[in-house]
């Protein structure tokens, strides 16, 4: 008689049976990124910027040229929402309003240098070299210029700015410190001007001066404005 082939039908009420997995001896490829026991979507969005942050910096962009274009009064969240391809819920969300925005675009962080650690007779050109590399890395000022400008608002921040940071700097070497608010008033009519004129309005013989000639140029007024006994 001819054997028959076991069957390979589950038997009815019997716990199935499953062969055991030998564990993998393949060694982990140590260019893999680290998972840290996230799930691999999370894992990959670990691993790449997050969206939100891409959201936020084009928003903070378009509402910076809208504002200086605009003004504060005129420019919309609509259409800054509109500017950096967005919905305007997302704007919304994010600032709460067009004064929150507007305070999120205009935070300045100038990191004026300590004039004490310095040469006294350094201490214009400390200063001037620091606005100027400053300006040129940096197109969060140019913008706030171009802010400052166009509308009371931008041009209070932009005044803020200079007596919250400014004005501490200046009292450190300043001879006569009840005259520091006098001084750094003077100082930014050099800094500020020639922003406006090299970054914003870009004149010509302005934005023709290498960085050491413009520094070169400004340094001995803004050391006499810091440094001076008298006028």
């Amino acid at each position: 008689m001819a054997e028959h082939a076991p069957s390979t039908d589950a038997v009815p009420g019997a716990a199935p049976t499953t062969a055991p997995v030998a564990p993998s001896d393949a060694p982990a490829d140590p260019a893999a990124p680290a998972t840290d026991g996230l799930a691999p979507d999370e894992a990959a969005g670990a691993a790449r910027p997050r969206r939100s942050d891409a959201t936020r910096a084009a928003i903070l962009a378009a509402a910076r040229d809208r504002f200086a274009a605009d003004g504060y009064e005129r420019a919309t969240i609509r259409a800054i929402a509109r500017d950096a391809a967005i919905d305007p819920s997302m704007v919304m969300r994010y600032y709460g309003n067009k004064a929150g925005l507007f305070a999120a675009t205009s935070e300045i962080e100038v990191h004026a240098p300590d004039l004490t650690h310095y040469p006294r007779d350094e201490a214009g050109a400390r200063l001037v070299r620091h606005f100027v590399e400053r300006w040129e890395r940096d197109e969060t000022l140019t913008a706030m210029m171009r802010v400052g400008v166009t509308n009371e608002a931008g041009a209070e921040r932009m005044r803020g700015v200079f007596a919250e940071q400014i004005k501490p700097v200046l009292a450190a070497v300043c001879p006569v410190p009840e005259e520091a608010p006098t001084r750094a008033a003077l100082i930014a009519s050099q800094i500020l001007g020639m922003a406006l004129c090299r970054y914003v309005l870009h004149i010509p013989p302005a934005v023709d001066l290498g960085r050491d000639e413009l520094i070169a140029w400004l340094a001995p007024t803004v050391q006499r404005y810091l440094t001076a006994e008298h006028p």
